[in-house]
């Protein structure tokens, strides 16, 4: 049963990502961050992230887009502002069926949510720094079950107390 831990948008925290990391870390297959770190790559923060460059994020080995394999589970992983996000999901919707990916993983708008179009989950975390909802800074966690009949995606205060008018049930499965 694949479990991942997903942020962004922590623009230059480092003890919260450490804080995180450390709560999660021993019962998730992957750490996914999806930009605006404001962070070197290999800061001893993201260690263990499978990471992806930001707006705000200027050292040049992060990549702009990464695919991260975790069970029947493939995602592409985005910041988002070079999709134009903020104003549709259907460029990254198109470039996720090119890449065969069956969820989106995405920031930038510092907006937590999810939403299921066709076969492919989008989830943005939102920010654990700079929220721009009514909601308080959050992350998410994505689990499912191995045929992607259950899939459930979590939203969390940086806090560790679950935003329940969050979350998401469903199935991925064709």
């Amino acid at each position: 049963m694949p479990k991942v831990l997903i942020l962004s948008d922590s623009h230059g925290w480092r003890e919260e990502i450490e804080i995180i990391k450390e709560r999660h870390q021993h019962e998730v297959d992957a750490m996914i961050h999806c930009g605006d770190s404001e962070l070197a790559y290999d800061s001893d923060e993201l260690r263990g992230f499978q990471k992806v460059r930001g707006n705000m994020d200027f050292d040049v080995q992060f990549p702009t887009e990464l695919e991260v394999q975790s069970g029947a589970l493939h995602f592409l992983v985005v910041h988002g502002h070079l999709h134009q996000t903020n104003s549709t999901l259907m460029n990254v919707k198109y470039r996720a069926e090119e890449l065969g990916a069956n969820v989106v993983c995405f920031g930038h708008s510092h907006v937590p949510g999810v939403e299921k179009i066709d076969q492919i989950l989008f989830i943005n975390p939102g920010s654990i720094h700079l929220p721009r909802a009514q909601f308080p800074g959050s992350y998410a966690i994505l689990e499912a079950d191995n045929n992607l009949e259950n899939v459930d995606v979590k939203f969390y205060t940086k806090d560790g107390q679950e935003i329940t008018k969050l979350a998401y049930q469903g199935s991925l499965k064709n």
